[in-house]
């Protein structure tokens, strides 16, 4: 089956956050608004139908996680990543920013650090402070066009109260999929410190050609022993607001201590329709997801394109992962991130993600979502242009 990913789609009057925000964001509505990651491309048929047989029974009562949930997740794992994950270490997560918080309040107490390794997925950072949590900032070192760990920063900023390091694997922003000698090193260091490693991999299904993600848990025994994993097919197959993930913890101390909260909060079940919904992508999922990564590596391409010929004074980060691109900006003059924020969104049109959100590293950077119709795309980059002409 072939899918249109050309198809443009209002969705206005749905309560999409990308629309309804713009006004408070940018300061006004007129824009092309490519900020939130989610997809404007349609959420594939197979799932939609899955969900309308569901409400087809009139009753939607308490309902136990399908039985082909753990297993398909599971395979869909092994076949994607190789990755041979037993059954008990994995459940049902309410969403992978709810996973983190949750990890914050299970292995560390207030007053304990944290570490990020900026400029990272803003939420990171919210997490951290509002548990009370010391916040460390281990800052990725831009080289030669993709991000890498600053390993001898990162050893000098850890002390006796450091227990976590929330990872972004693969990163958002930069797209940079972490190859296993990075997680390895990784692995090593906080293994020695005895640091729990929240790993963030909602984008591992999403990586672009030549590219291949690696499960921070894969890449040692001492990997797996301090691992916590969350994945999702939210991402991949458009479904963000269903909110279904999993945990996957294979050391069966933290797994426990994980379970303990889940169970004491009351938070081990999800919906009936994200059940059904990650069924069906998992089931009938991989041809979508093939054709839609083959889109937006177009896009990504288009854009690159664009920049160079048209403004090139903005430089793309160019992802191994995901439909979002970092731009670097700073050739465009402007005197912070504040005033080319909003003249990317008042003057260009752009409502983009403002950099500095993403930490230290952000500066003079915005983020951008290419995964929308190529159309809106050039719509988008060609008000840009005209804009940038006129300063």
């Amino acid at each position: 089956m072939n899918y249109n990913f050309d198809e443009i789609i209002d969705r206005r009057g749905t309560d999409a956050i990308k629309l309804d925000r713009c006004q408070a964001l940018f300061g006004t509505e007129d824009v092309y608004p490519l900020w939130v990651a989610d997809m404007d491309f349609r959420t594939p048929d197979f799932i939609l139908d899955a969900i309308r047989a569901r409400l087809e029974h009139p009753i939607l009562g308490y309902s136990n996680v399908p039985k082909d949930f753990f297993p398909l997740t599971i395979q869909w794992i092994k076949d994607h990543h190789q990755w041979e994950v037993s059954r008990g270490w994995v459940g049902f997560l309410n969403g992978i920013v709810p996973g983190i918080a949750f990890a914050v309040q299970t292995y560390t107490n207030e007053g304990d650090e944290v570490i990020i390794q900026p400029p990272v997925y803003y939420p990171f950072i919210h997490v951290v402070n509002n548990n009370n949590r010391k916040l460390i900032y281990n800052q990725l070192i831009e080289r030669d066009g993709r991000y890498e760990m600053d390993f001898e920063n990162l050893e000098s900023q850890i002390t006796s109260r450091t227990k976590l390091l929330i990872l972004s694997n693969p990163h958002n922003p930069g797209g940079r999929v972490w190859d296993k000698a990075t997680l390895s090193r990784l692995a090593e260091i906080c293994a020695k410190h005895n640091i729990v490693v929240v790993a963030d991999e909602i984008h591992a299904d999403m990586t672009l050609t030549g590219h291949r993600h690696t499960p921070f848990a894969t890449v040692s025994e001492s990997a797996a022993n301090i691992s916590v994993t969350f994945m999702a097919p939210s991402k991949t197959f458009n479904i963000p607001g269903l909110v279904s993930s999993v945990y996957i913890i294979p050391n069966p101390d933290l797994r426990e201590k994980f379970v303990t909260f889940l169970q004491k909060s009351d938070l081990t079940g999800g919906n009936i329709l994200s059940y059904a919904a990650t069924v069906a992508a998992y089931e009938h999922g991989e041809q979508w997801r093939q054709q839609m990564l083959e889109y937006v590596e177009g896009n990504i391409a288009f854009l690159k394109n664009f920049l160079a010929n048209h403004l090139p004074q903005i430089k793309p980060m160019m992802p191994e992962a995901s439909f979002l691109v970092w731009l670097d900006c700073a050739e465009l003059g402007f005197k912070d991130t504040d005033e080319l924020h909003l003249f990317f969104a008042q003057k260009g049109k752009q409502g983009l993600n403002k950099g500095t959100t993403f930490g230290p590293g952000g500066e003079q950077h915005l983020r951008i979502n290419v995964a929308c119709s190529r159309i809106i795309l050039e719509k988008a980059l060609m008000s840009l242009a005209n804009a940038v002409k006129e300063l």
